[in-house]
């Protein structure tokens, strides 16, 4: 049975929360309600699921006490265009496992909300368990992201719309190069101020503070080419993994590459839940420092 809450985040706004299942307790920032009409016809269109958060908390709530909460659709809905950073993310998450009564959890994030988790297992010693799928934790494309959301934004400010339109994929999680830009201002504005915190991080040094058991996984053909209009830069997700692999593994991290996915194949329920079950059944183990690559 599902128990609901309403989560107060760093802005003041709420979110709702939802937890099902009994066991070790997993955070999975999805949207536990399938969208359904046009919505669910667009990201189709994209490739996405418009079920899928349902079905991996499904797939997960047997074994796990799952809790679910919609991190990207709130951000679009109640926009962060000046305090969508790292730590207050990782504020935000650490409030909703503190509302559903977990003091220790595993979190499970894709695309940018995989970046999101690697910043929160940062700051506290709560993250018992790192999933990242969709974003290389070693290599990371920040410098391109900000160039991405940055056209963006800008692109945005020139439509002056300055109301939200239809959801499009955010950050990351679509092919830019074929949209056009349907978010307002501060919807787009807020990635940039994500990825401007993020100029500078050294994940090496950063990596190697990690403790928990990790685990990082992207499609083979997660590579992205976004033209002019969108920062004329290369996204690659997959090879920083693939030439990664021995550094990542020296650090403590097990690294899956999933042939012939791209960046929204790899991130559906078929592709996921056996990598994320297999990883998180594993026996709990002392937490071990990360060795330096």
């Amino acid at each position: 049975m599902a128990i609901a809450e309403q989560v107060r985040l760093h802005d003041g706004s709420t979110i709702g929360v939802e937890v099902h299942g009994a066991g070790p307790a997993v955070l999975l920032p999805v949207n536990p309600v399938p969208i359904e009409g046009a919505g669910a016809e667009e990201l189709r269109r994209w490739g996405a699921d418009p079920a899928l958060g349902r079905t991996l908390i499904d797939g997960l709530a047997d074994a796990f006490t799952v809790v679910a909460f919609d991190y990207e659709g709130h951000v679009l809905a109640v926009p962060k265009p000046d305090t969508l950073t790292p730590a207050n993310v990782a504020a935000d998450v650490t409030a909703v496992a503190d509302a559903a009564g977990v003091d220790r959890f595993a979190y499970y994030g894709y695309s940018w909300l995989a970046l999101a988790g690697l910043h929160l297992a940062l700051r506290t010693e709560r993250v018992a368990a790192l999933a990242m799928g969709g974003y290389p934790p070693l290599g990371g494309p920040q410098a391109e992201m900000l160039k991405v959301t940055t056209a963006t934004h800008a692109r945005a400010v020139s439509n002056a719309t300055g109301q939200p339109r239809d959801r499009k994929p955010a950050a990351a999680d679509a092919d830019w190069s074929t949209a056009e830009v349907t978010l307002s201002e501060g919807q787009t504005r807020q990635f940039v101020t994500l990825y401007e915190a993020l100029q500078g991080f050294d994940e090496r040094a950063a990596l190697q503070r990690l403790r928990c058991p990790r685990l990082v996984f992207a499609g083979s053909a997660d590579e992205i080419d976004y033209d002019e209009r969108w920062g004329g830069v290369h996204v690659s997700m997959a090879r920083p993994l693939i030439d990664g692999r021995a550094d990542l593994e020296a650090l403590g991290w097990q690294v899956r590459v999933l042939d012939g996915l791209d960046h929204m194949g790899a991130m559906q329920a078929g592709a996921v839940l056996p990598i994320l079950r297999s990883f998180l059944a594993q026996p709990a183990q002392p937490a071990q420092p990360a060795q330096r690559a």
